[in-house]
């Protein structure tokens, strides 16, 4: 017979916490952006996923200097790309507290999601 293991609310709040990092990025990279729309689709991403069950905050930051660089001379945008995200988001389930990220990692080359803190909210 196979071991069975209480579902814990810290297991829970860090599986909303994955949830919600993956559907941010799929749902938001390809976004048309550039230096006039780009704190608008920070704020849209912000309340997207604040409405979500389980998010006490979030912030999203848009790299500008990448925004920049990508720019199509021909229309003026370009794609929102992993490498241009900064999120921070805490995520509360019953007591416990999440502090979860998604960053690029310049050594890695990738954008990383990563668990920052797990913490009580007593």
């Amino acid at each position: 017979m196979k071991d069975t293991y209480m579902i814990t609310d810290r297991d829970n709040v860090l599986f909303e916490a994955g949830i919600k990092l993956g559907a941010l990025y799929h749902q938001f990279t390809g976004s048309p952006v550039n230096l006039r729309t780009v704190e608008s689709l920070e704020t849209a991403i912000q309340e997207s996923i604040s409405v979500q069950p389980f998010v006490k905050d979030i912030t999203v930051s848009i790299d500008r200097d990448i925004i920049r660089s990508r720019l199509n001379d021909e229309f003026g945008y370009c794609e929102l790309e992993g490498r241009m995200l900064d999120v921070k988001i805490t995520m509360r389930y019953e007591s416990v507290l999440a502090d979860v990220s998604l960053a690029f990692d310049q050594e890695l080359d990738y954008p990383l999601m990563k668990i920052d803190k797990v913490y009580s909210s007593d």
